[in-house]
């Protein structure tokens, strides 16, 4: 067995001691690591850990990933991420038929944003809108649903507020993350076709396993291995996948972390 490792990750549900029990019974038993897990109230914390090597390894949204690369200087080490969190976007709500049908149209009107520091729900949205030449409050009134900050929007309730908000006429718009969309339309969740996405943006990366710097690759590449060993076709592994929303762990991509970096830079993430 190797030197046992801190993992770090956020209670956002409840859900998540099932998962990290499942995760660590995994890591421990089968992939024969000696694993201690370490719950966060938020990711504020969690990223304050990794950079002060409290934890050595931590399951980090887009933004406490970007923000433990920035604030190392590029020392934290990308790990592993799942399939599904490539390819993310997000989407402009709005009721069909609306005030709103198009971008241009969002101009004098009240756009639903989801926590300040969700990535899918405020941040992104907020600065793709600006590559749009749209700029929050001088173009379109932002309405913010602070309603899990310091859990990066993982709760999902702000952008059930800000779905809530749109189809009670209280905002124009929303901004909410596609997978949030997804499930609201495969679980009819909503009337079929009364609200409907206007806007897609181009698409991004979302969770990451990130390293603190200095972790020896002895220590590294273990736990990596064991993330890819894990199968959804074997009984054992697959409930704790799909808590996890996935169908199998890949080797970190960075590309799509590009266009967060420059929002949270410019909107005082990095502080």
């Amino acid at each position: 067995m190797t030197k046992k490792l801190w993992l770090g990750a956020v209670a956002y549900d409840p859900k998540v001691v099932t998962i990290w029990e499942g995760m660590k019974s995994y890591l421990s038993g089968e992939a024969n690591l000696e694993i201690e897990v370490v719950l966060h109230l938020s990711y504020e914390a969690q990223v304050e850990a990794l950079l002060s090597h409290k934890i050595d390894i931590a399951w980090n949204t887009n933004l406490a990933y970007v923000q433990c690369e920035r604030l190392s200087g590029g020392k934290c080490l990308p790990i592993a991420m799942r399939d599904t969190d490539l390819g993310w976007r997000s989407l402009i709500i709005a009721l069909k038929g609306g005030a709103v049908t198009q971008l241009s149209d969002l101009r004098g009107h009240r756009l639903g944003l989801g926590s300040r520091d969700s990535g899918h729900a405020a941040i992104l949205p907020i600065h793709f809108l600006e590559q749009e030449g749209l700029t929050a409050g001088l173009d379109y009134d932002p309405v913010r649903f602070d309603t899990d900050v310091g859990k990066h929007g993982d709760t999902g309730t702000s952008e059930s507020s800000v779905l809530r908000a749109v189809l009670n006429g209280e905002v124009a718009a929303g901004a909410i993350g596609s997978p949030f969309w997804k499930s609201v339309v495969e679980g009819h969740l909503v009337p079929d076709g009364v609200a409907v996405a206007i806007w897609t943006s181009q698409p991004y990366s979302h969770c990451m396993f990130t390293a603190r710097s200095g972790l020896e690759d002895a220590a590294v590449s273990p736990f990596k291995e064991a993330l890819l060993r894990m199968s959804f076709d074997n009984p054992a592994h697959r409930p704790v996948l799909e808590m996890e929303g996935l169908k199998r762990w890949i080797v970190a991509e960075t590309d799509g972390y590009e266009a967060l970096r420059a929002a949270a830079d410019r909107q005082g993430f990095f502080a």
